[in-house]
């Protein structure tokens, strides 16, 4: 496949959603995500997206669908610790599966603006 072709991929991301991202890979209009844009998005930082991913990922875009907010570490880990129990819902848990900034690469995988807090 060469760079003229429909589909062909730069870091990961299929080339017709390239611009449907800001300069650091948040989706523009959360409208496009689906399961498939955020594999993708995943694989650009590195990481697989097990069963554990996947309900943290359903779990704050529902927060984001109740509050039109994507939440903060410390509001993430209260309401991941209300919805899936205290062992999930410590920061230590969401920085395995999701390395560095949580709260910022959960929201960037689910599809969802930055939380106001993050750098």
């Amino acid at each position: 496949m060469n760079s003229t072709d429909e589909g062909a991929t730069h870091n990961g991301l299929n080339k017709n959603l390239i611009e449907a991202f800001d300069k650091e890979g948040f989706l523009k209009d959360l409208s496009l995500w689906n399961p498939e844009v955020a594999a993708q998005i995943a694989a650009t930082e590195k990481i697989d997206l097990l069963e554990a991913h996947w309900e943290i990922i359903h779990l704050t875009r529902k927060f984001y669908d109740d509050y039109d907010l994507s939440p903060s570490m410390r509001v993430l880990v209260k309401h991941v610790a209300n919805a899936l129990g205290k062992d999930k819902g410590r920061s230590i848990y969401l920085l395995k599966l999701f390395p560095g900034s949580p709260a910022k690469l959960i929201c960037k995988i689910a599809g969802l603006p930055k939380p106001t807090n993050c750098i």
